[in-house]
């Protein structure tokens, strides 16, 4: 791997959010799990390094329960990398959390089925703690960046995470309300995860979109649609791209969480 090739900082996240970004070029990996979402650019933001990911392809071709999340975290590794940030759209489960909110998720919830979602498939075998699933040290370091770029964030919330690509039923809706999550996503899980088997830091900023399948008591506010998902991200792809510029040149130079050795002794044995 070429030095330039080298980066410490990684985004997955809508390919929108990569052109704050500088002097970037392509890097195109093979990993032992397939093939990433796409080649990944590697760029330089003021003095730091950063590699950046389409979670669903360079033109939003993968659906989300199709996305190679193992393959994408390891192709970021071998770069170098050591924290990511995924931004990700999600819908709304409570109605004071209207459409262009964003919320510092501290919780996840899997409702997905079938995904690849371990990189300790044997021989090696490990369990690897996930109770607190994003890093402390990113969240702090997004919560500031949200301070000092004015943008409104909601400082916690509990993502649900489920298959895809359809949408919630009703009845499922409530039940995730009832529960007391806040967002729902389809992206999350097993991506967050996989980064804390392998010691990489991430976190997410979540962009609420929707209304999943409305608000009770508030019949005028319509179920979700994949057109209002993709127009709610366009019109806030710049706050985003604004918050990861602020908040990726706050990242500490030195880690002093404690992601890196979550996985204790047990090495990652990639397949044959």
């Amino acid at each position: 791997m070429h030095e330039e090739e080298q980066a410490t900082i990684g985004v997955i996240g809508g390919s929108g959010f990569s052109r704050f970004i500088e002097d970037v070029m392509e890097v195109s990996l093979t990993t032992p799990w397939g093939a990433p979402s796409a080649p990944i650019h590697v760029g330089t933001l003021g003095d730091r390094r950063i590699a950046f990911l389409p979670r669903h392809g360079a033109g939003h071709t993968i659906p989300p329960h199709k996305v190679n999340a193992r393959a994408n975290l390891w192709a970021l590794r071998e770069l170098g990398v050591e924290r990511i940030f995924g931004p990700c759209a999600v819908g709304s489960l409570r109605a004071d959390l209207p459409p262009g909110t964003f919320v510092l998720c501290d919780q996840l919830v899997d409702r997905t089925s079938g995904r690849a979602d371990t990189y300790f498939d044997g021989p090696a075998v490990n369990h690897v703690s996930f109770a607190d699933p994003y890093c402390p040290e990113l969240r702090s370091v997004l919560r500031s960046g949200a301070e000092a770029t004015g943008i409104a964030m909601h400082p916690t919330g509990t993502v649900v995470v489920v298959q895809g690509p359809r949408f919630s039923t009703r009845a499922e809706s409530r039940w995730y309300r009832q529960a007391g999550w806040e967002v729902i996503n389809m992206t999350q899980y097993p991506e967050a995860y996989l980064a804390r088997e392998l010691g990489i830091c991430y976190a997410t900023v979540a962009l609420v979109t929707d209304f999943d399948t409305g608000v009770e008591d508030e019949p005028g506010i319509e179920p979700v649609t994949l057109a209002q998902v993709f127009e709610v991200m366009a019109d806030n792809v710049e706050r985003v791209r604004k918050l990861l510029e602020q908040t990726i040149a706050d990242v500490p130079i030195e880690r002093s969480c404690s992601c890196a050795g979550a996985a204790g002794d047990v090495a990652v044995v990639p397949p044959a």
